[in-house]
């Protein structure tokens, strides 16, 4: 058995490039973190120190006022809702969408698919644009509703790409044994690929959950009514209302100094529960990228 040798010791360039590797690393860190930790700190400072600028790393004369004003708000529980109701029924509308339509690109013998992954790849590049898609939205009777949010973004052309890429990787005499054993298109889907499909069904999930999640645009544009607004619009108009008190000449300063604190709170309380989330499902999004890059 051949003998392992023995470490090499670092040269004097090693030494310099990895110190400055884990120093870049580090810096890339703190600008990274730093806006974060100065949104939590002001949101939990007296809202005097924050007006005048004192707080930009750690909390000064630590209070929760804040929290407890947009919490008691009735508004943004009723956001809460509407942007849960949204990414729970969105997602699992999306996933089918998605799956059924990337099992049947996947489909080798199916003579038109590469006319309509033409097609759909085409709606990568062109839509119809904004006032098309409103009206049609209007026509159609989505308007002032949620499902506004849900359908016209059901399928996400590169979500179906990737879907129907992992699709692909999955052996043909999977397909060809069930096809034997008498099941049908949907059994074979049902019974044999989705249950291979996890890895991407679990990367799918996260990238349409957050998404909706983070969607405001459309909402902007569909929704005018304040009992369907979803969280990133009730944090929108928490932001303008108080940037716009704070240009009027009459508002006295107390109010000004609390405006900055609620603002960092409502940012906090509408992005804290995906904040907590990430970290343990960040690897779904690697292997999302990954998927189809390489061909063995």
């Amino acid at each position: 058995m051949a003998k392992r040798k023995p470490f090499q010791r670092m040269t004097p360039g090693d030494v310099v490039f990895t110190a400055f590797t884990y120093l870049f690393v580090c810096f890339i860190v703190l600008i990274t973190l730093y806006p974060f930790i100065f949104i939590i700190s002001a949101s939990i400072s007296d809202s005097g120190a924050v007006a005048r600028a004192e707080v930009w790393l750690w909390p000064k004369g630590v209070n929760f006022n804040a929290y407890s004003r947009v919490l008691e708000d009735p508004k943004l529980w009723t956001s809460y809702a509407n942007t849960i109701f949204i990414v729970i029924v969105g997602t699992i509308v999306n996933l089918f969408m998605t799956t059924s339509l990337a099992y049947v690109l996947a489909r080798r013998k199916f003579s038109a698919r590469r006319v309509l992954m033409m097609l759909i790849t085409f709606t990568m590049f062109f839509s119809g644009g904004m006032v098309p898609t409103f009206l049609l939205v209007k026509n159609i009777g989505l308007l002032n509703s949620r499902w506004a949010l849900i359908i016209p973004a059901a399928i996400s052309t590169y979500n179906l790409i990737v879907t129907r890429t992992f699709f692909e990787g999955i052996p043909d005499s999977l397909h060809e044994a069930a096809t034997i054993d008498g099941a049908n298109e949907l059994q074979i889907m049902a019974r044999v690929f989705l249950p291979l499909s996890k890895p991407i069904l679990a990367t799918m999930t996260l990238f349409y959950a957050v998404g909706h999640w983070n969607s405001y645009f459309n909402a902007m544009l569909y929704l005018s009514r304040e009992e369907l607004y979803p969280l990133q619009i009730y944090l929108r108009n928490i932001l303008i209302e108080y940037e716009m008190s704070e240009m009027m000449t009459d508002v006295i300063q107390d109010r000004d100094e609390v405006s900055q604190t609620i603002r960092y709170a409502t940012i906090m309380v509408s992005t804290l529960p995906i904040l907590c989330i990430y970290p343990f499902v960040q690897k779904y999004f690697v292997k999302g990228v990954m998927i189809g890059a390489v061909k063995g």
